[in-house]
């Protein structure tokens, strides 16, 4: 019998905090309709779907946030299982391996070992959702012009976590009785994503015959 999602993602699991919407502001609203429609067990597909009149960055913002919470949410309860003994290189598989770059320590690509990796990526989207001047929480505050472009590199990366978690640990997700509720937030990444066209289809490779199972 699994237990309930509230024991397996407890907020003392998270593997970082959780970064919320000011109430009373727009994307707080906009935050809210994607919630209500989530749970009104509305097709995911229509979910995704950018709303009429409401602006895209607007959206991204809101789901890029949301997306870093539950998936972040998603790794803590398993990073206890992600040890540099049991996965000494970050990858999806054997033939897919994730290496590290960003404009500080690690100027080229470098091979890290997945939970080093995974530290190293929550900082940095971290980093970029509390930037104002990338995600703007002011009214009349304007969106960078490159805020699509940052959004898309960070979701090809949080995609990384699922394919790691998927193919290495979701044994781990099967014992919290949780691959329900894994499942469900990887579907909704995947139509925002490919509904947006925020990610390359190459990178989606790793975990194509699953989607291809779960979501058409």
């Amino acid at each position: 019998m699994s237990i309930t999602l509230k024991q397996v993602f407890n907020k003392d699991r998270t593997f970082r905090p959780k970064r919320k919407f000011e109430p009373g502001t727009q994307r707080f609203e906009l935050h809210k309709k994607a919630q209500a429609s989530l749970n009104s067990g509305v097709d995911l597909r229509a979910a995704v779907q950018l709303p009429h009149g409401e602006d895209l960055n607007d959206w991204v913002a809101v789901h890029v946030v949301d997306f870093f919470n539950r998936i972040n949410l998603i790794y803590g309860t398993i990073c206890e299982f992600c040890t540099e003994k049991t996965c000494p290189v970050m990858s999806g598989g054997p033939r897919y391996e994730y290496r590290w770059q960003d404009d500080h320590k690690y100027k080229k690509p470098t091979a890290l070992p997945a939970p080093q990796y995974m530290n190293l990526l929550m900082d940095w989207i971290e980093v970029q959702i509390n930037n104002e001047d990338i995600f703007p929480t002011s009214i009349g505050i304007p969106f960078p012009k490159n805020f699509i472009q940052i959004c898309k590199k960070i979701l090809c990366r949080l995609f990384r976590v699922f394919v790691h978690v998927y193919i290495h640990h979701f044994d781990r997700i099967i014992v919290m009785g949780a691959e329900a509720h894994v499942n469900t937030c990887y579907k909704h990444f995947y139509y925002f994503v490919t509904e947006l066209h925020l990610i390359d289809r190459k990178e989606l490779e790793p975990l194509k015959e699953m989607t291809s199972r779960m979501c058409h």
